[in-house]
């Protein structure tokens, strides 16, 4: 879910919104299908379809609804408040949108990528080797990984402030 709107996918592989519709989030692009996953920004929305492109629509000030030739073979999406990030097959990330606090800032490094997740204003990656990589605001140490934490099946991020 988003800022007061919702997003299904359905079996069929087609997409449902309902809610606050201020900025188009609940808008579904007509005709989109084949669609594996979906994620809620704050108002906007963001679909995955099978062939590994992106579909975005709603609230395009920072540029979150515009996918860059760069986001394709794509194999998982999380929007988080105004920016969006996605998990490329080859397990690198890509990043866009709002980038007042760092949160598009992909380290130069970062590979091996297995899962993403995006806040409000930082970004987390989980690698293939179980460890967490976090970037973006810190104002209340969401990037300060724990000491000893290794073995992660599974990160999620949320709101910061």
């Amino acid at each position: 879910a988003g800022d007061h709107h919702t997003v299904a996918l359905k079996k069929d592989g087609t997409v449902m919104a309902w809610g606050n519709n201020i900025d188009g989030q609940c808008n579904v692009p007509k005709g989109l299908k084949n669609v594996v996953q979906v994620s809620a920004g704050w108002h906007y929305t963001v679909a995955l379809k099978r062939d590994g492109t992106v579909v975005v629509w709603g609230n395009n000030v920072y540029g979150e609804c515009i996918v860059t030739d760069e986001v394709n073979n794509v194999v998982q999406v999380s929007a988080g408040e105004l920016h969006t990030v996605a998990l490329k097959s080859d397990g690198t990330v890509v990043v866009w949108g709002n980038n007042n606090e760092g949160q598009c800032d992909v380290p130069d490094d970062l590979d091996n990528v297995k899962q993403v997740s995006a806040g409000w204003f930082h970004t987390v990656a989980l690698k293939s080797d179980g460890t967490v990589v976090v970037w973006g605001n810190n104002i209340y140490g969401q990037c300060n990984i724990p000491e000893g934490l290794n073995s992660v099946g599974q990160a999620s991020a949320n709101e910061n402030y």
